[in-house]
């Protein structure tokens, strides 16, 4: 992490030539800057983050291009057995919103599901050892198996992109999986910037998941 609350304070009193005051009036000028809107001053607070997602949720965060992304090569590493998400719940298309699914309470369900999942993956897993064996490069090996496996990258993103980041993804439209990972960046961008993360739950925030 580089910066923090008072990052984006000294960034926007430079426009006049000052710095920080008081811990009052600094908090309260965040929450005027969140509350009408000028955001740049929050490009001044950096985050990195180490991720390790399944491959589904690494494709939907790459979509916010506002970041850096590096991630893992499967031309170069080989992938581990144990390197495959499988659901914690079943969820179902809901017929009024197609962005949104609803867990099913069937544990009977979630067992065939889970069960044939892992045995596609398992196959999957077969296949690719098997291709590799034979000689095949890992770059085309990799062809066969399913967007349930890991990946992992590095993401250097600005507070003001997290933030939009929150808006999108700790939303229940959102696929529940990304959600999970949106709720652990905003605890953390509750504890590393406070005020900031406090003046954008009660004035920007457009999602539904996340308390102040």
């Amino acid at each position: 992490m580089m910066g923090d609350d008072y990052a984006a304070v000294k960034a926007a009193r430079v426009s006049y030539g000052q710095g920080l005051k008081t811990p009052e009036r600094d908090k309260a000028l965040i929450f005027y800057l969140m509350e009408h809107g000028h955001e740049t001053p929050f490009e001044h607070i950096v985050f990195t983050f180490h991720v390790k997602a399944p491959l589904f949720v690494a494709r939907q965060w790459f979509r916010h291009r506002i970041g850096s992304f590096n991630e893992i090569s499967q031309r170069y590493t080989e992938i581990k057995e144990e390197e495959f998400y499988i659901p914690e719940n079943v969820r179902v298309n809901v017929p009024e919103d197609r962005q949104k699914a609803v867990p099913v309470e069937d544990e009977g369900l979630l067992e065939k599901v889970k069960d044939l999942m892992v045995k596609s993956f398992e196959e999957s897993y077969k296949v690719y050892k098997e291709l590799l064996s034979l000689g095949v490069a890992r770059e085309l090996a990799r062809i066969v198996l399913p967007l349930s496996t890991y990946t992992q990258f590095y993401w250097t993103v600005n507070a003001r992109s997290l933030m939009n980041f929150l808006n999108l993804r700790a939303d229940s439209h959102a696929q529940w999986e990304i959600q999970q990972y949106a709720i652990a960046i905003a605890r953390m961008f509750k504890e590393k910037c406070p005020w900031t993360y406090e003046a954008f739950t009660k004035y920007a925030y457009r999602g539904d998941l996340l308390e102040a």
